[in-house]
């Protein structure tokens, strides 16, 4: 007779634990769930906000990086406005400006009535002294080509171009006091308008003009004249954003990237945001371009009259030169880096282009082995580190970037050649995918009997 069964319950069996365990966890994943696109738009709107911020903050610190260079580096400045010596619309201004401030200390009328007199008191019939006292107009004519001839000598000669690099460099402190609202010296903010003082111009063309025979120019007293370099209604307040920005200087780039990386590590996706950022700051360049060249048409179309547009055209191209080189960059470095983070993702074309690399860099070093080559113990460690070893060529590439004095978008282009040849090589020397056997180091040869069976 079978036993009976016995009324004891029967303690839970490690399965029913282990289900028990399973329901709970399946149960905080629904509760996650139900939770989660909340948190997820809450975290998607902040980063989102922090990468505008970034964005536009991006585009104010090249700004800010521009405006403190082109103040405090005294060598930067001169290489800027040096090369203006030798621009022909700039060399034709001052040549004008030059002449209308010589022969405006000229009096044509008293020359040509002593002349007259002087021709009297020899004996000259009147006749012929009363014509030289009708000269004052043929005069005043041959007296302007004469001292403008006077002018162009003197400001394209290589003693010009000399002595107009160490005008620019004495004047650079003068400059920093003009566009902090304090003028005065060589170079001043006067009446809405930046100026450079052409005195000294002036004063070696009257020598020339003596040397050469022409006596009355000695009368030309000590003239102090002023070439406008930039005018604008508004100056004064360009001039508070100016100095704004020059005492924010580097300050307002490493805040812009502390922002863009908080509004990354913060967002759901990371990648996606990265993507974002980097668009976001290579779409601010791409406005600040356009803005620089509306600005160029909005600065000529505000000159005054006796201004030269093609001479202060010139000098604007100048002086935003670094700028505009500044802008290329950080616009290159920011499409880089949104192309980097895409072909880093899970989209097709991203996996497409990353499977067709990694055979392209397979096969090589296919080839390689077939040919003798042996990575022996540093193929062990590439392997082994591999995914270090892309961290380090990321850290070392950006400290080196970073530490570069005013990297351009070449500079940038061979940076990013340079990454991807390293990252090129750390994967054929431990390529992702297998070698084929014929490439391959020789196997030992395969065992027999029980090895046989065991296969």
């Amino acid at each position: 007779m079978p036993p009976a069964e016995s009324s004891t319950p029967q303690p839970d069996r490690p399965e029913s634990a282990e289900l028990a365990a399973l329901h709970h966890r399946v149960a905080q994943l629904e509760a996650e769930a139900r939770r989660r696109p909340g948190h997820h738009r809450l975290r998607t709107t902040g980063a989102t906000v922090l990468v505008i911020v970034a964005s536009v903050l991006s585009l104010l610190a090249v700004v800010a990086v521009w405006a403190h260079d082109e103040i405090t580096d005294t060598d930067r400045f001169v290489a800027t406005m040096a090369p203006l010596a030798h621009d022909p619309a700039v060399q034709d201004a001052l040549a004008n400006r030059i002449t209308d401030a010589a022969t405006e200390q000229i009096d044509v009328k008293t020359f040509v009535n002593d002349l007259s007199q002087a021709a009297a008191e020899q004996g000259v019939p009147p006749r012929l002294s009363q014509l030289l006292g009708g000269l004052t107009g043929p005069l005043e004519g041959a007296l302007t080509n004469l001292v403008h001839g006077a002018a162009e000598r003197v400001v394209t000669s290589d003693a010009f171009a000399t002595v107009w690099e160490e005008a620019v460099r004495a004047g650079h402190a003068t400059m920093v006091k003009a566009l902090t609202g304090q003028g005065g010296g060589a170079v001043e903010l006067k009446n809405d308008e930046v100026v450079i003082d052409i005195g000294p111009m002036v004063e070696r063309v009257k020598t020339e003009l003596v040397n050469a025979g022409f006596a009355p120019a000695a009368r030309i007293p000590e003239v102090h004249t002023s070439f406008v370099v930039f005018s604008s209604p508004d100056l004064a307040k360009i001039k508070g954003l100016f100095r704004l920005l020059q005492i924010l200087g580097w300050w307002l780039p490493v805040i812009t990237v502390l922002i863009a990386a908080v509004g990354v590590l913060t967002a759901f996706n990371r990648r996606r945001a990265l993507v974002g950022a980097a668009l976001g700051i290579g779409a601010a360049m791409l406005l600040l371009g356009i803005a620089l060249a509306v600005f160029r048409s909005y600065f000529l179309d505000h000159l005054p009259a006796e201004a030269s547009p093609a001479a202060a055209g010139a000098v604007y191209d100048a002086v935003v030169d670094y700028l505009r080189s500044a802008v290329r960059m950080v616009g290159f470095l920011a499409v880089l880096v949104a192309l980097g983070a895409f072909f880093a993702g899970p989209s097709r074309a991203a996996v497409t282009v990353r499977s067709v690399t990694g055979h392209g860099v397979a096969a090589l070093r296919s080839s390689a082995d077939s040919a003798g080559f042996r990575a022996g113990p540093v193929e062990r460690f590439v392997r082994r580190w591999k995914r270090w070893l892309g961290v380090v060529i990321l850290v070392v590439a950006a400290v080196v970037f970073v530490l570069w004095d005013h990297p351009t978008g070449m500079v940038v282009f061979w940076f990013a050649v340079a990454v991807l040849a390293a990252f090129a090589l750390r994967e054929f020397l431990a390529p992702a995918r297998p070698l084929t056997p014929a490439s391959s180091a020789p196997a030992s040869p395969a065992p027999t009997g029980t090895g046989d069976a065991e296969r």
